[in-house]
């Protein structure tokens, strides 16, 4: 049984990923300004993408990444994405995720769509911890987490990117 929900708030529909947002996982994954404080393989053709869709499709099934599509209530064109994924072997911790397209940056979207995922991490999943990992000289990023009261955990590192920074929210 997938953990999967739709989950719906103001002004956002968090959905799944379906094989026809395969243009838009190619260029979230693969433009220069989405993916400058990325380091992740790229999507920049058809079949690359709809294998990024594939493997998605079946860590949502077995519940070892959770991954909505950030879309506008009313519409369908994915805007970006927002994930809960490396959880901890208790299931008491995760990484947040997340990308957005940069034509709908710094309207409020992603800080709508993270306090949703928060909410559904600590109420529905029972995390006790969620972690963030995101490039030192990600303004936008770090903000964004801060905002939302994610703390920098001083002396720990992102074995695979030691550019990133790493932040954690626990559970009030």
């Amino acid at each position: 049984m997938s953990f999967f929900t739709e989950i719906q708030t103001e002004r956002l529909r968090l959905r799944k990923l379906k094989h026809t947002d395969w243009e838009a996982i190619s260029y979230l994954r693969s433009d220069p300004d989405v993916n400058k404080f990325v380091k992740r393989a790229s999507a920049d053709t058809q079949e690359k993408a709809l294998a990024f869709i594939e493997k998605i499709r079946q860590a949502t099934e077995t519940n070892s990444s959770l991954y909505w599509v950030i879309t506008k209530q009313g519409q369908n064109q994915m805007i970006g994405s927002i994930c809960l994924w490396n959880f901890s072997q208790d299931r008491k911790k995760a990484e947040v995720g997340y990308d957005l397209h940069p034509l709908t940056q710094g309207k409020g979207i992603m800080n709508e769509a993270l306090k949703a995922i928060i909410n559904f991490g600590f109420n529905t999943l029972n995390l006790n911890r969620i972690e963030a990992y995101t490039q030192n000289n990600n303004t936008a990023s770090i903000n964004l987490l801060k905002r939302n009261n994610f703390k920098l955990v001083i002396g720990k590192q992102d074995a695979d990117n030691l550019e990133n920074a790493v932040y954690e929210l626990k559970q009030p």
